[in-house]
């Protein structure tokens, strides 16, 4: 087991304020900031309720959060084993190329290997070039075989009471 990352650690209680205000800048970025509601309330349960589902990393410069990477276990039914998926992965803009992204990524493949993880997985949005550029230049790979569909709202709604 490597260490972390001097500039990345597990989030932790305090960090829950800045990690939102990143979680609000990552959907300014991503051209929806209406859609974002999340809140300290919301994020601090999440993470360290009774049975925290979400986890999460964060990356600083000077002792300040300037980035985080927010995930979840998912389950490969074909490898028997279960993976990350990464919901959130966000470094502010004026913190980029420092290495911070790569590493959140890094202890996240630690991760992975430390539990015996199949893999470790995220969406990227088509038109977001700079960022698959970045992920393609760690590895990863476009798995372009794949349609993403998601249910919410009234269709959510409309189905569950079908």
């Amino acid at each position: 087991m490597g260490p972390l990352d001097p500039a990345v650690r597990a989030a932790e209680p305090d960090d829950v304020p800045a990690v939102v205000g990143l979680v609000h800048e990552l959907a300014a970025y991503e051209r929806a900031p209406q859609c974002c509601a999340l809140t300290e309330a919301q994020l601090h349960a999440a993470l360290f309720g009774a049975r925290p589902a979400l986890f999460g990393h964060v990356a600083l410069a000077g002792g300040q959060v300037v980035g985080c990477a927010l995930w979840f276990l998912n389950f490969s039914t074909w490898r028997g084993v279960h993976g990350i998926y990464v919901e959130d992965l966000y470094v502010q803009p004026a913190h980029r190329g420092q290495g911070l992204g790569a590493a959140l990524l890094k202890e996240l493949a630690r991760e992975c290997a430390r539990r015996g993880f199949a893999r470790l997985e995220w969406s990227v949005l088509n038109w977001n070039k700079p960022a698959i550029s970045f992920y393609g230049s760690l590895g990863a790979q476009a798995q372009d075989e794949w349609t993403v569909y998601r249910l919410s709202g009234s269709a959510l709604a409309a189905l569950a009471k079908g």
